[in-house]
Parts: structure tokens; sequence; C-alpha cells
């Protein structure tokens, strides 16, 4: 590396980013963990709290807002659903579409596994101030507001 190169750990704000990415990393793995006794993972819990939350969506929407590809929700969905957490249903209008429905089981473990969710987050913030907290959803939504352009650009 040449001498008028920095390195990421020279950087301001790198050691901004390394500590974000890691919380989220450990916060997953802790959330997995109290998720554990529910018989779901992370990826299940964003599914059910997006058809919470959105009843109705379509597949292809809740892969957008959940950022990931279709195959993952191929995945998961045929799962869920043998399960009887969802039901995937035909668009009245666009047959090529499914909207997805939770089930009364669905909903009951949503209920739970957000009571869970909600709990960890209240455990580990309990000393940051709500301002604290808004400002760093701020930085964070502006980051993800960035992050998204970038996508579109390259799409």
């Amino acid at each position: 590396m040449n001498k008028n190169q920095s390195l990421p750990w020279d950087h301001p704000r790198f050691r901004s980013w390394i500590a974000v990415a890691r919380a989220c990393q450990l916060m997953q793995q802790s959330l997995a963990r109290s998720l554990a006794d529910l018989d779901i993972k992370p990826p299940h819990l964003d599914i059910l709290v997006n058809l919470y939350r959105f009843e109705g969506i379509s597949q292809q929407e809740l892969a957008r807002k959940l950022l990931v590809g279709r195959s993952n929700m191929s995945m998961l969905l045929p799962q869920m659903e043998k399960r009887g957490l969802l039901l995937r249903r035909d668009d009245e209008r666009d047959k090529r579409v499914l909207r997805l429905y939770l089930t009364p089981e669905g909903r009951k473990l949503s209920e739970e596994a957000m009571a869970i969710q909600t709990g960890l987050i209240d455990r580990v913030l309990s000393d940051e101030p709500i301002e604290q907290c808004m400002a760093t959803a701020d930085s964070m939504e502006r980051i993800v507001t960035v992050l998204m352009k970038d996508l579109r650009d390259e799409d």
C-alpha cells in the first residue's frame, strides 16, 4: 500500500461503522438464541413481522422489503406454509402474483416473537436515552437511503 493511502482503521468514521456492524451481528445472534424455543430464526421473524404489518403483501414486495432475492423467499415460504403459519393466495386481479397472509397460528407466533424481540431491544438499549436512539436511527436511515440509491443506480 502506498504511503499516501490511508488504511481503513485510520479513517475517522471506521470505528463507528465497525461498532454498528458488530452490534448488528451480535444482536442477530442474541435474537436467534431468544427465538429458539419458538422454533424460528431471525429470517422467519422478518417474514412474520412484515406479514403481520402488511397483510396481503406480495412475495415480490416482501423480498424487496427484506432486501433478499426471490430464491430466499422460495425456500422459506413453503416451509412456513407447511408449518401452518402463512397462506399464499392468488391475487384477484393478477394471477401471476401471490399474496401472503398469516394464519391464526402465524399471527399468534408473530406476537410471541415480537414480544421477545422488543424485550431484547429494551434490555440492550435501556441505558440509551431515547434521543440518542432516535439520532442513531436517523443516521442509519440516511445510510440506507444512500445505499438503496446506489443499488437502484446499478440496476
